[in-house]
């Protein structure tokens, strides 16, 4: 078992469980390929706008890595899985029918012909999570994610080193930006926020060890309060709460872990209040913070606008996220204005179905690390936009619905040789 941890990403220790039958042939029956599609899948949804790099970077050749990274992903899963081998998903079905209001809403052309160009994307996207369910087997989509979003983070880390001043502009207060490549404050604190919480589970679920988890719990925990990022620090401790709420009454590693928690926080909240506080405020007055920082004011305007049936329903067209030149900054309003009434109820039906299968799943940690990713997604969907396009968000429910479901194929355990008679000898002479 250690080995295949450490082949995924994650060292395993001495101490690491073992796992269900046949759960090894399955890890060991995953292409390492699939690794590679994942981390090109997340290459697309980094983005094309932030802070300013230390090296110029023209959007124009941004645009062109992620959307290479998109059609590289895609050519690979179909290589993979030319007999279009795919598990039945409801989770990817409602996502296929996004498509629907995504198309008729875009070909109005009334956000330009870039919708059309975004609407290609999001199915070359949601095609490519189709070829790759084949093989979601339980927690090795988990460890592709932590090791990919670490590799992001480090080059965060590199360009801190290389050049502080460019990865803490005074442009954004003076918070964590990308400076190799541009990332801004919300996109790192999400990235570190979720392969935080991942570890811990793992760490708990006795699948890695504590020093290997170390090395990316600590500097991603300090990445993440270089960014203040209120949402993904609150998304890691209400999405941890859950996940381990889930697991302590199955788990004595999950009771002990929680009590410690609750005891730290306690004293951390006594000790350090003002300097949390000040965290917290990031220098901001209390009616910026009442407004979240202005993102109020483009969500009235945005509910205000007049539209006609039609947009209602089912949107404008994909777009940018924004609205009047403001970013829109909450995933149901972008899903509104770009999708309708149609796109808000698929995406509201995707989250209910996770979180309804999360629930009735008996305890583990496959179901911790989903009720982990679910809950963060829906905290961040309230600041943040992406679960109604190609994002990160979509990527962590993917995450999320590959550990809710059933082994693709299950090995039978060998049955048992019927107990042998021993028949003394004088028996055998009598017959």
């Amino acid at each position: 078992m250690g080995g295949d941890l450490r082949h995924s990403g994650l060292t395993g220790g001495a101490d690491t469980e073992r796992t269900r039958p046949g759960a090894e042939a399955r890890a060991a029956g995953t292409p390492k390929t699939v690794g590679v599609v994942w981390g090109l899948l997340i290459l697309n949804t980094l983005g094309s706008a932030g802070a300013k790099t230390i090296i110029p970077l023209p959007r124009s050749l941004i645009q062109l890595v992620t959307m290479g990274a998109l059609v590289a992903a895609f050519t690979l899963a179909l290589a993979l899985n030319l007999r279009l081998r795919v598990r039945s998903s409801a989770f990817l079905f409602l996502l296929t029918l996004l498509l629907v209001p995504s198309v008729l809403s875009s070909l109005q052309l009334e956000s330009g012909l870039g919708a059309l160009f975004r609407c290609a994307r999001l199915l070359l996207f949601v095609g490519t999570l189709w070829l790759l369910s084949r093989w979601w087997d339980g927690l090795t989509f988990v460890r592709h994610h932590i090791r990919m979003y670490f590799a992001v983070l480090g080059s965060v880390a590199a360009g801190l080193v290389v050049s502080p001043g460019a990865a803490l502009p005074e442009l954004y207060g003076g918070r964590l930006v990308g400076a190799l490549w541009p990332l801004t404050p919300p996109q790192i604190g999400q990235y570190a926020a979720v392969i935080i919480g991942l570890s811990v589970l793992l760490v708990l679920g006795r699948r890695t060890d504590r020093a290997s988890a170390a090395v990316v719990i600590v500097p991603s925990a300090v990445l993440l309060a270089l960014t203040h990022t209120r949402t993904a620090t609150l998304g890691l401790l209400v999405g941890l709460t859950l996940a381990i709420g889930s697991l302590v009454l199955t788990s004595a590693a999950a009771r002990r872990f929680f009590t410690w928690a609750v005891l730290c926080a306690a004293v951390a909240a006594t000790v350090f209040a003002g300097a949390l506080r000040a965290w917290f405020l990031r220098g901001q007055s209390q009616e910026n913070l009442t407004s979240l920082t202005g993102r109020a004011t483009v969500w009235d305007a945005l509910l205000a606008a007049p539209r006609t049936t039609v947009e209602t329903l089912f949107g404008v067209g994909l777009g940018d996220k924004s609205f009047g030149g403001l970013p829109i900054d909450n995933s149901w309003l972008a899903v509104y204005h770009e999708q309708g009434l149609t796109g808000v109820s698929l995406v509201a039906a995707m989250l209910l179905v996770l979180g309804g299968v999360a629930l009735l799943r008996p305890p583990s940690l496959p179901r911790a690390c989903a009720i982990f990713l679910i809950s963060y997604c829906a905290i961040a969907s309230y600041t943040e936009a992406g679960l109604g396009d190609a994002s990160p968000y979509l990527l962590h429910l993917t995450v999320a619905a590959a550990l809710l479901a059933a082994p693709a194929t299950a090995t039978p355990l060998p049955a048992p040789e019927p107990p042998r008679r021993h028949v003394p000898r004088w028996a055998r002479d009598r017959r």
